[in-house]
């Protein structure tokens, strides 16, 4: 290792997968210290470290992400503190260490569940991000695992442990409302066009084809890449699930469902003309026996809708409640203002930690299942919307009725060498 840069290092060991190793070794107690290992370094990923880190009782052991000039930085800042970490290109890899108690997901949508998968049979609870899965199938695969192997499944809709937005529920379900007969999920903002861009090689110090995984070998393309995988079907889910997902699950949340019976989804582009594949403009409609929850998206409008940028409106027979970034706010039908309350409070990990150390799922504020459920409703609407009709959905079997071509789309093929464990 003297003779040679860690940058010429992480090049060398790229095939191999291991980075760096100072491995740990312990007896586990119901009150040992909880050993993280995160996987998927930018933006959330780097969010996640500083939690875990920031928790008492657990420490961040273990770094993967294929990307070579990442997992250098976020390795740095731990050899600048004086703190040992295990780096790690694969995360296969990563999931033979023993030491390792829980792995947090923040890769691309298309490795969620794969990872997750891995994770849990090999013994590891998993935080992982939103949206649980990339396709309907492949989420209930993940309840079925973490059930079978008996681990802690966290999904990262953050919004469930909001104190403020608990208390909000709470009012929905106190009556004062009167029935709720709707919601609308609101996700309105500008995100910039990404233009045109030409295949090319992958980045030095990348492993495009762990970066592919699962999905279709195709070659490197820069706007397929870091964050503009968002936009792609064979990673992403469209903004629908990056972001619409969480007032998805709010809107859901409050109305108290699960699965619609039927969905129904237009959308298209409006506003890009680009290497985008998904939309930027979607409108979908999921009905249940007695409400509807509705969900409007546009990625052109720098300015809010119905007073929200993102956000969520109950409509209830004495009035409504709004749901924001920064609290909710009652507004009664005759016009008078109700109770307004701060959103605040509350740490999903802190509560996903909890649940490990007491091994109670129902101690988990966002479980696998509800992680499932939300996601499952962003599937619906981009299926809906691109078969272009309205589907009837059985809830029990998890299948569109009688739409062969719908439900093709629940699940997908998976890459030689990373298919799915089995249950």
């Amino acid at each position: 290792m003297s003779s040679i840069t860690r940058r010429e290092f992480v090049r060398s060991s790229m095939a191999a997968g291991l980075v760096t190793v100072m491995p740990f070794s312990r007896v586990r107690g119901a009150n040992d210290e909880i050993c993280v290992g995160v996987a998927g370094l930018r933006g959330q990923g780097r969010s996640h470290i500083d939690e875990f880190r920031s928790t008492v009782g657990v420490r961040v052991v273990a770094l993967c992400d294929v990307d070579g000039n990442i997992l250098e930085r976020e390795v740095k800042k731990f050899k600048d503190r004086n703190e040992k970490i295990d780096a790690y290109i694969d995360c296969r890899k990563m999931l033979e260490d023993k030491s390792i108690d829980v792995v947090s997901i923040a890769t691309p949508d298309h490795w969620h569940v794969p990872l997750a998968a891995y994770a849990v049979v090999a013994g590891k609870d998993v935080y992982v991000e939103k949206p649980l899965s990339h396709t309907i199938a492949e989420g209930r695969l993940l309840v079925n695992l973490a059930r079978k192997h008996s681990r802690i499944v966290q999904h990262g809709t953050q919004s469930r442990s909001s104190e403020g937005l608990m208390e909000a529920i709470a009012y929905l379900r106190s009556g004062q409302l009167g029935k709720i007969r709707m919601a609308k999920a609101i996700n309105s903002q500008l995100r910039g066009p990404i233009g045109r861009k030409p295949d090319t090689d992958p980045p030095p110090n990348v492993n495009y084809d762990l970066w592919l995984g699962p999905a279709p070998k195709r070659p490197f393309n820069p706007n397929r890449f870091h964050y503009n995988w968002h936009w792609f079907w064979d990673y992403g889910t469209g903004d629908t699930g990056n972001d619409g997902i969480h007032q998805i699950d709010i809107a859901r949340w409050g109305l108290g469902v699960e699965m619609p019976k039927a969905v129904s989804c237009s959308g298209g582009q409006l506003f890009y003309d680009d290497d985008h594949e998904t939309p930027d403009t979607q409108i979908a409609t999921f009905e249940y026996d007695d409400v509807y929850l509705m969900f409007e998206m546009r990625l052109w409008t720098p300015y809010p809708h119905e007073g929200h940028e993102n956000g969520n409106i109950f409509y209830g027979d004495n009035g409504t409640m709004s749901i924001g970034r920064d609290g909710w706010q009652v507004t009664f039908k005759d016009g008078k203002p109700g109770p307004r309350r701060p959103r605040g409070g509350g740490s999903h990990i802190a509560n996903f930690i909890k649940a490990v150390r007491t091994r109670k799922v129902s101690d988990l504020n966002a479980g696998v299942e509800v992680g499932h459920c939300s996601a499952a409703l962003c599937h619906m609407a981009n299926i809906a919307m691109r078969v272009g009709r309205r589907l009837r959905f059985d809830a029990n079997r998890e299948q569109f009725v009688d739409d062969v071509e719908a439900n093709t789309y629940l699940t997908k093929q998976y890459r030689k060498g990373f298919e799915l464990p089995t249950l």
